[in-house]
Parts: structure tokens; C-alpha cells; sequence
């Protein structure tokens, strides 16, 4: 595998769980960076939950829309996509039947080398994880061995909502332990607010010592929502 470019910035899109706005997040990212003229390239490493997997992406699938925010030409998917919406370790045995072959799609060298590939002359380049942070993109590697392997940062997304406090802490802890750079936390608006809505980032931030966390108001266009991640592009 290629080393990681000196003058790029690698960070890696997580999540403390499914469905908690990761790539609503990265594509607002991505605007925001365009925004201040920076050349950005997002890359889906691993999605299940998609169509048959020769077949185009469709225009909800999380590695099309990061490329739309982007403006990239390519990769304009997924680099593996698999049918069933389930962790992708598993979704790649279901598929190929075989768990030696579906081990040598998911190889973590030769996903990191296409994403290097991929990243060319770009000045950030993004990593969308599948899943919460220690879902297994194989059996035997995670979003934090793929950090490591393409020495980023993590932006870690979480939903501002009951028990993300918990959520989030184990996720921070899991990133400190394996030594990979926190840049921030980013607390999306939940559909359904609760009590604890709008109070979690300052818990969090007293609980982990961490002050670049921060709650972002529900917008569903994420180009609309780029403006709130301006201090987050200050981070990186």
C-alpha cells in the first residue's frame, strides 16, 4: 500500500451506531470544505444495504450522495457493496457463500491502497465507516484499524439524544485506546427530541475533556447545513 500523502488531511467519518447521521454529516462536511476552497474527495469504503452489486448505485445509497457533495468523478459508490443491510462481515459470507473469498474481498491493504488511490491530489480526504465505530467491516478489522492504517483523525458522529452520552464515551475511549486523533464530536439533531436533547454535548465535554464537541440543528439538506460546520473545518 501507498503511503498516506504528507500534505493531506485523512479523517474518518464514524459513528457511536447505525443511523445517527454519518453521512448527512460527511456530505455537509464536504460542502463546508468546498466552501472555503478546499479540494475534498469522499470515499465509502464498505456499504451494505444496496442494490445488486454490479448494478449503479441508487441515489440514497451513502457512497453516491458523498460523491454528489463532493463533486467528484470518482469513486461515485461504494468501493464494496452488498446486498444485504447488515454489518458487512456478514453481509459479504451471506452473499459470496464463501468465507475465505468474501475474506479476500473485505482485505483491509487493498482497501486502503484504493482509497489512497482514489484520494489523489486531494487536500482532505474523507472516510465514511459502516455502523457504529467497532462494527466489523470484516472479521478482522474495523473503522479503527483503517484509521490507523491511513494514520487519520476521527470525527466522531453521534445522535443528540437519550443515551448518547454513554454512546459516545465508549466510542472515544475505544479511539484513545487504539492511539488514533479525535478531531471532534458532532451531536446530530434526532428526529424526536427528548429531555436530553440540546444538554448532551456539555455533558460530554466535561465527562471526556474534549471541547470540540458540538450540536447541530435538523436540516435535511446537508448543503443547507454546511454554515454549521464551518468550526468544524477548523478542526481538521
Amino acid at each position: 500500500m501507498g503511503a498516506p500523502s504528507p500534505g493531506r488531511t485523512t479523517v474518518l467519518v464514524t459513528g457511536t451506531d447505525t443511523g445517527v447521521g454519518k453521512t448527512w454529516a460527511g456530505c455537509a462536511l464536504a460542502h463546508a470544505l468546498r466552501a472555503v476552497g478546499r479540494r475534498v474527495i469522499a470515499v465509502k469504503p464498505v456499504e451494505s444495504g444496496c442494490g445488486d452489486s454490479g448494478a449503479e448505485p441508487a441515489a440514497g445509497e451513502d457512497g453516491e450522495r458523498l460523491a454528489a457533495a463532493t463533486g467528484q468523478a470518482a469513486p461515485r459508490r461504494a468501493l464494496r457493496r452488498f446486498r444485504a443491510a447488515i454489518a458487512p462481515a456478514a453481509a459479504a459470507d451471506l452473499e459470496s457463500g464463501n468465507p475465505s473469498e468474501a475474506a479476500g474481498t473485505l482485505e483491509l491493504d487493498q482497501i486502503a491502497a484504493e482509497i489512497e488511490a482514489a484520494a489523489g491530489d486531494a487536500d482532505v480526504l474523507l472516510v465514511e465507516g459502516a455502523g457504529g465505530l467497532l462494527s466489523p467491516m470484516a472479521w478482522d478489522w474495523t473503522a479503527v484499524d483503517l484509521a490507523r492504517t491511513l494514520d487519520a483523525s476521527a470525527l466522531v458522529i453521534a445522535s443528540d439524544r437519550l443515551g448518547t452520552i454513554n454512546h459516545t464515551l465508549l466510542t472515544l475511549s475505544a479511539l484513545d485506546l487504539a492511539g488514533v486523533r479525535v478531531a471532534g464530536v458532532v451531536l446530530s439533531a434526532p428526529a424526536a427530541p427528548d429531555a436530553s436533547t440540546g444538554g448532551n454535548a456539555a455533558a460530554i465535554m466535561r465527562l471526556s475533556g474534549i471541547d470540540r464537541v458540538r450540536a447541530v440543528p435538523r436540516v435535511d439538506d446537508p448543503a443547507a447545513a454546511a454554515e454549521w460546520f464551518g468550526e468544524v473545518v477548523s478542526w481538521l
